[in-house]
């Protein structure tokens, strides 16, 4: 199990990716706090994985990731649970979006930086702060998006947000690797989430098509990226994106050839 004896905090951890994160982790060892604005849910994870037959690997913490006291909260509440940190995922989020010029700036674009970037950077600097301060080093992972890197359709403000968590994320491997700490970020592209999967059926084929397999990925498909690179095996793989896309960024879209 290459997750023994390792400390993590999963923010969104009570759902989608998060959830599916929470469950590989400690299948290969890990104790992990579920942190997420929904405590019932982040609850209701906690007894799922106890009547997986992992009693006492998780914890249920509320936060809200928009807020820096929160943040500090929660890393707070791992260590004094689980007496160290070695791993955040960053991974709360919120999507959504419409026409940049029918934006109302406190609907359209604050909700999002205040989570999806600040959210981030809150975790990394509370996280990075208890890793330095431990001295024993830890791995921040991070969820930015395809949309970091790229243009697309009604998401001005969450592809600013995402693209903050890239740079965010070669910063602080930067700044951060001399205290051991490693630093990624992660570009999923279309996920089966519960977020994805209340559109429609001609909605979700479409999602599917932009992929190499033309299917969506699954939740679970991240996951097993996200443990990988929470380990040690990952050393090497510091203030990098990793491309969890299927595809999605290398192609544009898949057309009948004419004859020649």
């Amino acid at each position: 199990m290459r997750l023994t004896g390792k400390v993590a905090i999963i923010t969104g951890g009570a759902s989608g990716i998060g959830l599916a994160t929470v469950k590989k982790f400690v299948h290969e060892g890990a104790k992990v706090v579920i942190a997420d604005i929904n405590l019932a849910q982040a609850e209701a994870a906690v007894a799922e994985v106890e009547a997986m037959g992992f009693p006492g690997a998780t914890a249920a913490v509320r936060v809200d990731v928009s807020k820096f006291s929160d943040v500090e909260a929660m890393v707070a509440s791992a260590v004094s649970i689980f007496g160290k940190l070695d791993v955040i995922f960053n991974n709360a989020g919120i999507a959504g979006g419409k026409p940049l010029l029918d934006h109302d700036p406190e609907v359209d674009y604050m909700p999002m930086i205040r989570i999806d970037q600040d959210g981030v950077y809150y975790g990394i600097l509370a996280a990075g702060r208890q890793f330095r301060d431990q001295g024993t080093g830890g791995v921040i992972i991070s969820t930015s998006s395809i949309y970091g890197e790229q243009a697309a359709e009604l998401a001005f403000s969450y592809s600013a947000a995402k693209a903050a968590v890239i740079s965010f994320t070669r910063s602080a491997a930067y700044e951060l690797a001399e205290y051991g700490i490693r630093a990624v970020a992660i570009t999923p592209g279309r996920v089966g989430t519960p977020i994805i999967n209340q559109f429609s059926e001609e909605l979700k084929a479409l999602f599917a098509s932009e992929q190499m397999r033309n299917k969506m990925t699954t939740p679970e498909e991240i996951a097993n990226v996200v443990a990988f690179l929470a380990s040690d095996e990952s050393n090497v793989i510091n203030g990098t994106v990793v491309h969890v896309d299927d595809g999605y960024s290398a192609f544009k879209q898949r057309f009948d050839l004419p004859s020649f």
